[in-house]
């Protein structure tokens, strides 16, 4: 039998996947998570044989979590499903030890098939995003050119960044202006919104 633990913090989608993965005779729902900050928790209690991952949830992201169950929990595979496929997230997912990637549109049998393959060490990756990975490239921003990139995303002042990050406002200026050349972008905006539409931030 093969163990999921369940991490989606929409609760109809959680709880109509957990009911569609119930139905195959060799899978089992052990846990069903809604909070980022909970998936470890309930994975050391459940030991769960594989971990759907949303990217997007309250307390840590997906590819936080991902990172945490490569750390305590190794024989736990992790599988990424996700809204958001964007190539910048693939990269990451990997990086940070995802067994797979799937976008959620597609059916309920892929993502059968999917627990299946990388539970026999297979990695499995949503076929367009693979190729829109590699045509995009690695993230050319800086763990501190995200940060500021990020801080900036909700119309925050110099100031403010620099206030919440500890940083002064001239280093601030600095990574923002390296920022907006490496995305190709005019402004902070522009920057943020192709950041984010690449899955770097």
């Amino acid at each position: 039998m093969i163990k999921v633990l369940l991490a989606e913090d929409q609760g109809m989608m959680r709880g109509a996947l957990a009911l569609l993965l119930g139905l195959e005779e060799d899978l089992e729902v052990v846990a069903q998570v809604g909070d980022g900050a909970r998936v470890l928790e309930e994975a050391l209690r459940t030991r769960p044989d594989v971990a759907v991952l949303d990217i997007e949830m309250p307390g840590r992201s997906g590819l936080d979590v991902a990172a945490d169950l490569r750390r305590d929990l190794p024989g736990c595979k992790v599988l990424i499903v996700t809204t958001f496929g964007r190539p910048g997230y693939l990269r990451r997912a990997m990086e940070a030890g995802a067994s797979g990637f799937l976008v959620k549109d597609g059916p309920i049998e892929d993502l059968v098939a999917a627990l299946r393959r990388v539970l026999a060490g297979e990695q499995v990756v949503d076929p367009a995003l693979a190729t829109a990975a590699l045509s995009v490239g690695p993230n050319p921003l800086t763990e501190r050119e995200r940060d500021v990139l990020s801080a900036a995303s909700d119309g925050a002042t110099i100031a403010d960044i620099a206030g919440r990050l500890h940083l002064s406002e001239s280093t601030v200026r600095n990574y923002l202006s390296s920022a907006i050349g490496k995305t190709g972008a005019r402004n902070r905006i522009e920057a943020v919104g192709t950041a984010r539409h690449n899955g770097w931030l």
